[in-house]
This record gives structure tokens, sequence and C-alpha cells, in this order.
């Protein structure tokens, strides 16, 4: 048994801003690191999460072999009953597996000793942060993945530890392939000592913080030339503006066309008119001339 300690841990934001430091209880981040108990708690759960399933057959469940291949005596070759018998090929198996459990039972007490030797462990590495409080509206990857950044744990890998159940925050990490987060409660010695870096939330441990009153970072556009995107509202009234503007342009369209159609049957009759006038005047004309 170590000597109590006691240990501090960074804490940060949801979006990773750095707050002061927090003293983790010291009923459970006593030093107390017992390595035999740890072994014990990873082996029992690497051998709950086997299925047993392999199976072989013994002779009597082999098809075939029912007739005696050749007679007792006289052939000179050694006496057989089968062909499904453990020296042929084909036969069956002698002593193999069967399916089983490979369930091992640990005690609670030895489990919760091991839980705390592991996050004993992890926080002599300094590889625990304290997390204010995951307040996730809605699932968002790139969210979440902007804190495991700036916590500088990008290339490691990462458990989450919420207060309760957090299904947003659970679909955010779900696709990270080095991060893994589950409710405090439901850690195991395993988890623990398969991650690199621990993110506990404050509420979990016993100590609610506040969160900081900070406002959320949009995606920002590569080139800094490019303007940021619009909000959604003034994308609706864009498109409004838009769609208003071409009803007006096609409805000018139709009336140019309106108007060009009832053009060409009025210069008709007017070039008919004038066609007919002209003989009428040539005839005048020839009149004038015979008197």
């Amino acid at each position: 048994m170590a000597d109590p300690t006691t240990f501090q841990a960074a804490a940060y934001s949801a979006q990773g801003t750095a707050r002061d430091t927090v003293a983790l209880p010291e009923e459970l981040f006593d030093g107390t690191v017992n390595m035999p108990v740890m072994h014990q708690a990873v082996k029992a759960y690497l051998a709950n999460q086997r299925q047993g399933n392999a199976a072989t057959k013994i002779r009597k469940y082999v098809v075939g072999g029912n007739q005696k291949p050749w007679k007792q005596k006289g052939t000179g070759r050694a006496r057989a009953g089968s062909t499904r018998a453990p020296h042929w090929v084909g036969g069956g198996t002698v002593f193999g597996p069967i399916p089983r459990s490979y369930a091992q039972y640990v005690p609670r007490q030895v489990r919760a000793l091991a839980r705390k030797s592991a996050l004993n462990a992890r926080a002599r590495e300094n590889a625990i942060f304290i997390i204010d409080r995951f307040d996730y509206d809605a699932p968002k990857t790139s969210r979440l993945k902007a804190l495991v950044d700036r916590l500088g744990a990008a290339e490691r890998k990462v458990l989450i530890l919420t207060d309760g159940v957090k299904t947003n925050v659970f679909l955010s990490g779900r696709n990270l392939p080095t991060v893994h987060v589950m409710p405090y409660s439901d850690v195991s010695t395993y988890h623990i000592l398969w991650s690199d870096v621990v993110l506990i939330e404050s509420g979990a441990i016993g100590n609610a913080m506040e969160p900081l009153a900070e406002a959320r970072t949009e995606r920002v556009s590569r080139n800094t030339n490019t303007p940021a995107r619009p909000a959604p509202a003034v994308k609706k009234a864009a498109k409004k503006v838009a769609s208003t503007a071409k009803s007006t342009s096609a409805k000018a369209g139709t009336a140019k066309k309106v108007a060009k159609k009832s053009a060409k049957p009025a210069a008709k009759k007017a070039t008919k008119k004038t066609a007919a006038k002209k003989p009428a005047a040539k005839k005048s004309a020839a009149k004038k001339k015979g008197k």
C-alpha cells in the first residue's frame, strides 16, 4: 500500500480551453497500484469476451462408416470395423474441443481495487484530464475531434468517461478509431489500461464545474480571402429573392412573346393593305394620261 497522496489534474472546457487544476478525490486517487489484481481483472475480462464455439466431432457423430471395410479374417490386413475410426483419414477426433464457457468470476471488491489501481496508474502519468461538462445538442464528430486535437492527444488512445449515459457524445466519438466513449460507472480496468489519456467529466467524480460561457468555433475556410459561409437564414432569404427574380423574368419573357405574336398578324394586314392600294394608284395615273 502506497502512502496517501493528492493528485492534481488539468481541467479544460468542452472546447479545449484550459482552466484551473482540479484536485482528484482522495478516496479514489490515493496512489494504490496493485499489479497482480489488475492482471487478474484484465485476464478475466478478456476471457469473458470469448464465445467458446469451437467444436469437433467424435467418431459416432461423423457421417458414414457404418459398414465394415473388409471381412475380419483372411485378407492379411489389420482388422477394421469402421472408416470413421480416429486413425483413419476423415475419421473422428479424440478429445477435441467442445462448446464451453470460458467465463471467469472476479469478486466485486477485487474488481473495484483493480479499477482503482488503473486510475491511479494513469494519475501518476499525468494522463487524466477533467472536462467541465459535455453538453452536446446533437452528435458532432468534428467538435469532439477538435477537443482531442487541442489536448494534444490526436495520435493517442483516448478514453472519455461521461457523467451518465450521453448518447450524443457517444455518437460523436463512435467514428473516431482512437476514441472510446462510455459512462464513468461502466468503465473497467481493461478500458483504463487500454487508453493513453483519460478524459473524465467533472460531475462523474463529484466535482461539478460550471461550464465556461464561450461561443462555438465554426469551421473556417482554408482560403482566408474567401468570405465566411452565410447563416441559414441569410441563405433562405437569398433563395427567395432569386426565385422571385426568376419568376418576374419569366413573366417578362412571356409578355414579350405574346407581344411579338400579336404584332406579326398586324404587320401582315398592313402589308396587304398597302399592296392593294398600289394598283389603284397606277390605274388613276393611267386615266389622267389618256385624257
